[in-house]
């Protein structure tokens, strides 16, 4: 299970994200455990971890929250596949991140997308989820770190 300051790795990497890409910082709500699979939203960015630590982090967003980034980041293309990229592109960066501090021992995937009706997260049996909630102007999202 994460330890305090690793969990405070992916809020500070979720924090400078939205403060690079949109120029406007996300406030982070108090992390939390949940059993089995936590609810997604209309786009999901899934990194798989492997190497010393193994599980996922996932990033997780309405497609309205998304729109907005993307209008901030003076994109003006709203279309599925590059909702579908952005998504995975913020999941890919707070991860790539987190491995500055974990080290090289920790291992990311290429990121895969889920969008649609509500997909099963692949999770690490005997693993629990850290839930960490974004809000960003008026919209929620999630970032979701399960790792053994």
């Amino acid at each position: 299970m994460l330890q305090e300051q690793e969990l405070k790795t992916f809020v500070e990497g979720t924090t400078n994200y939205f403060e690079v890409a949109a120029q406007q910082p996300a406030s982070i709500g108090s992390p939390y455990l949940s059993e089995g699979s936590p609810a997604v939203h209309d786009y999901t960015g899934v990194i798989n971890i492997s190497g010393k630590r193994e599980g996922v982090v996932y990033f997780t967003a309405p497609r309205a929250m998304l729109t907005v980034l993307l209008m901030k980041m003076q994109e003006n293309d709203f279309s599925h596949e590059t909702m579908r990229d952005l998504v995975g592109e913020v999941a890919n960066t707070i991860s790539g991140n987190a491995r500055r501090d974990f080290g090289r021992d920790f291992v990311i995937s290429v990121p895969n997308v889920l969008a649609g009706e509500k997909p099963e997260i692949p999770m690490v049996p005997g693993s629990r989820s850290f839930v960490i909630p974004i809000n960003w102007r008026s919209h929620s999202a999630k970032l979701i770190v399960s790792l053994k």
